[in-house]
């Protein structure tokens, strides 16, 4: 019976030895593939003919304020508008319920800080970062951008964009220290697993539609 256990713990200690590499091992190839691709704001306005730049949402407070996290990403997304990165700029979040609407948030933040609403396009089904890309190449037809979040979540951003085909470059949005940095930690080591299988497999988003062009008006996303 004690031989028996002691088979058992083992077996489970080796299953656990292997996951803990294979999760490190993933964290660390996306980390290092998508680091040469992050850029800083001198780099980054080194750029030419990009198609937009993606600000991908995240918590919004009643109803209607951004988070500081959110609002960094913002701040930095506009700015680099303002600097002529790009002239089209893509809000990509969740806005899965009329009570919860993170892009339309977004979207108003940016008006109030004078960027024309004619270039502020929402993506209204970013349910997750793997989807906002996917989107944005099939949705929005965009063939290089410039992805704005924080440090933690910007490799795996840039990342997916790029195993998706688009010739993705990141900005880091980490104006301020925030909150439960342990909790993110973790949760993002776990999703770059999760995103590195969908890379591999592409399965299609929550939901698609019909194309829309960064040439025109970003009225068109309104709803």
């Amino acid at each position: 019976m004690r031989k028996r256990i002691m088979t058992v713990v083992s077996v489970i200690l080796i299953i656990c030895l292997v996951s803990a590499i294979s999760v490190f091992g993933v964290n660390f190839y996306m980390i290092h593939s998508a680091d040469k691709y992050v850029l800083s704001l001198e780099e980054v306005q080194k750029l030419e003919d990009v198609d937009c730049i993606l600000i991908l949402g995240c918590l919004v407070k009643n109803g209607d304020t951004p988070s500081k996290m959110l609002q960094d990403r913002l701040t930095v997304g506009i700015s680099l508008y303002k600097l002529g990165v790009a002239p089209k700029i893509i809000m990509s979040g969740d806005h899965g319920t009329k009570e919860y609407d993170e892009v339309n948030t977004m979207k108003n933040y940016a008006i109030e800080k004078q960027v024309r609403e004619d270039d502020i396009f929402m993506d209204h089904a970013g349910f997750s970062t793997y989807e906002s890309m996917y989107r944005a190449r099939d949705i929005f037809s965009a063939k290089k951008i410039v992805i704005i979040t924080q440090g933690y979540h910007l490799y795996r951003a840039v990342y997916d964009a790029r195993k998706l085909g688009i010739e993705a470059y990141g900005v880091m949005s980490d104006l301020h220290q925030y909150g439960k940095a342990l909790y993110n930690t973790a949760r993002e080591s776990a999703a770059r697993c999760k995103d590195f299988i969908w890379c591999i497999f592409k399965p299609e988003p929550t939901y698609l539609g019909d194309r829309i062009s960064l040439a025109g008006s970003g009225n068109v996303t309104n709803g």
